[in-house]
């Protein structure tokens, strides 16, 4: 049987390669077409995406922290600036599990338990791309040794920065105050543009001018390698160097006033009665703020939040108590305002005001009493039965009005967070705290200074300072001027107005002259410390008592156990024909206000006029911790 040969169709075949040639063809073009169409996406459409991830893979950011601004005295001593120090830090992403190398870390850097302690829990709540500080102070020993081994520890790293120091710690710790360790609260407070900075202000100025004294972040652009190591600076956005300031404190007033309390505790402020100014300001005992710097140690810290004394409260700024006697310049002037009394009007003191129709009595200083008085002597011999009787014929409600116009019951502007605006006795007071109805036995307490008072050493001095200066009520400041650069020229700070207390110069003429009779008069309850002066002093005591009288038996305070003491107080100018400088002292547990907070207010005198310091005083001017305090508590009389 014969096979069937097939024959070849030489043109379909070429047609058929022609088809599948062109179809090859056609799928390298639309290949290369895409191919162009990605480049150029690539190049052009998408161009600086890419080159910004270039440049952040080759260029990290390093923020550049700043210099906190630097706290001067009047006279340009410094009270707070910045040495070179070290800290090591962690980036936890590149670290890796802190088990595998916190043991053989820790026998390079010596690490205590509580910085162990406070970077695990730190580590916790921070984002792992974030440096964390492990130890915020390192020995120059340990920074050599860690450069040793620094290979052995990705994301591990030894930081230069500026570390705060307080060079007279205890003596400004409630004024300057400190930096600590920037927390989670303290981050959102500032804002993720201060992400960088490592403290900030917790307490004093340094709390207050925060925004001006930490300045601005600025950045360095470094060049790193494959590895992620740094290759050099190719470009920088300057920090800006946080503001300084010059406080009107001085130094070594600061110390003579410190000096002048010895052991005792309590509180103090001198103020330039022409521009509200602080000279200085003191609340004993205190304690030194360089501790908290970079984080105190429990120890330290339980130290201080148990003892009894609190150093950690400001006494000037947070407390407050019965002014005592010190206000009755301020009502004697209230009632030559109001027209209730001429200055030469006389009361009778027996020893003891009665009001009518009541068997309560409530006494004078003197067993017997002073007989005759007017404005002058009652200021003088501190008479109580001048000032039951003229408050209870003002009426609370006056009585109250003329007290808030002498800056009692508000803040006195000062330039430190939370400051107490203090109590003045009314009617709205007592409702806010009790149901009952106001009593004038209260009205008649209220112009000795005691019952429902409260005021600080700030509204004291403040009021004081209003009759040295004429009728002035300034606001009260501690920092003086600025400056934006260590070149450029210190700008004063704005001065804020001042409200009047009295446009009757007559009137206060006449507290003037009931106020340097205290110092200066025969009978005056200061007599002592005015004796030698070369200049004038008008000057208050006052005691504010812890405990009452039972019955119709006194006490001597000093006979009192220590926590029982009344607190004694004094507020005065000088020089009194031309007042420079005007104080207010607070003794707690210090009796008589007379031979307690007088002596104090003297030595400040004695310092600011005529540079005279007071014997013993040691280079620091710190005060030394004293006894326990028992709370605060009113009683019906005030002594001088």
């Amino acid at each position: 049987m014969r096979t069937r040969r097939l024959l070849k169709n030489s043109a379909a075949e070429a047609e058929q390669f022609r088809r599948r040639a062109a179809l090859a063809f056609l799928g390298v073009v639309v290949a290369l077409a895409g191919l162009a169409f990605w480049y150029f996406r690539l190049q052009v459409w998408q161009h600086e995406d890419y080159v910004t991830r270039s440049e952040q893979n080759r260029i990290k950011l390093r923020p550049v922290v700043p210099g906190r601004g630097l706290i001067y005295d009047r006279e340009g001593r410094i009270l707070a600036d910045n040495v070179p120090a070290f800290r090591l830090e962690v980036t936890p992403n590149e670290a890796g599990d802190p088990e595998r190398w916190l043991p053989s870390l820790a026998r390079v850097v010596e690490l205590s338990p509580e910085e162990i302690e406070t970077f695990l829990e730190t580590r916790r709540v921070t984002p792992g791309f974030k440096p964390i500080p492990l130890k915020m102070r390192i020995e120059p020993d340990e920074v050599s040794r860690f450069a040793v081994d620094q290979w052995r520890y990705p994301g591990i790293e030894i930081v230069p920065y500026l570390n705060r120091r307080y060079l007279h710690g205890p003596l400004f710790a409630h004024v300057v105050g400190y930096v600590g360790r920037v927390d989670a609260q303290d981050v959102e407070t500032m804002g993720e543009g201060n992400a960088a900075f490592s403290h900030t202000g917790k307490t004093g100025l340094e709390r207050s001018y925060e925004e001006a004294l930490r300045g601005q972040v600025g950045y360095e652009k470094v060049e790193t390698n494959v590895d992620g190591r740094p290759m050099g600076v190719v470009g920088r956005v300057p920090a800006v160097p946080g503001a300084d300031l010059r406080l009107s404190i001085d130094l070594d007033l600061q110390r003579a006033m410190v000096a002048a309390f010895g052991e005792k505790e309590g509180s103090a402020v001198a103020i330039d009665p022409r521009t509200g100014q602080v000279l200085a300001m003191v609340s004993l005992p205190s304690y030194d703020t360089n501790l908290f710097v970079n984080g105190i140690s429990h120890a330290d810290y339980n130290a201080l939040t148990e003892n009894p004394s609190r150093p950690l409260f400001n006494r000037n700024v947070l407390g407050g108590g019965p002014p005592g006697s010190t206000v009755k310049p301020m009502v004697g002037l209230a009632g030559l305002d109001s027209g209730l009394r001429d200055a030469d009007d006389t009361t009778l003191s027996t020893g003891e005001f009665r009001i009518p129709g009541q068997a309560r009595g409530y006494r004078d200083s003197h067993r017997g009493g002073h007989g005759m008085v007017d404005l002058r002597e009652s200021i003088a011999q501190s008479v109580n039965t001048y000032y039951y009787k003229l408050a209870l014929e003002m009426g609370i409600d006056a009585f109250a009005g003329y007290m808030a116009r002498y800056g009692f019951g508000e803040r006195t502007g000062i330039d430190l967070a939370g400051e107490n605006a203090g109590v003045v006795p009314s009617r709205d007071y007592k409702r806010s705290i009790s149901t009952e109805p106001w009593y004038p036995g209260e009205t008649v307490i209220s112009g000795i200074g005691q019952g429902y008072w409260v005021a600080t050493a700030l509204q004291l001095v403040r009021a004081t300072a209003a009759i040295a200066n004429g009728g002035d009520l300034h606001p009260l400041r501690l920092v003086e001027a600025r400056r934006d650069g260590y070149q450029a020229p210190w700008q004063p700070l704005p001065r804020r107005t001042a409200s009047r207390i009295t446009d009757n110069p007559e009137h206060l003429r006449a507290v003037h002259e009931g106020m340097v009779a205290t110092v200066h008069g025969p009978r005056g309850t200061a007599r002592a410390t005015g004796a030698g002066a070369p200049y004038t002093i008008a000057g208050k005591t006052g005691t504010s008592q812890r405990s009452s009288r039972k019955g119709n038996i006194s006490s001597d305070p000093r006979s009192l156990p220590y926590h029982l003491r009344h607190t004694g107080l004094f507020v005065g100018y000088a020089p009194a024909e031309a007042p420079t400088i005007a104080v207010a002292v607070v003794v707690e547990h210090g009796g008589y206000g007379g031979t307690a907070a007088a002596p104090i207010a003297r030595a400040a005198f004695d310092a600011w006029l005529l540079g005279k310091m007071p014997e013993g005083m040691d280079d620091t001017g710190a005060g030394a911790e004293g006894a326990g305090e028992a709370p605060a508590a009113t009683a019906p009389e005030a002594t001088p």
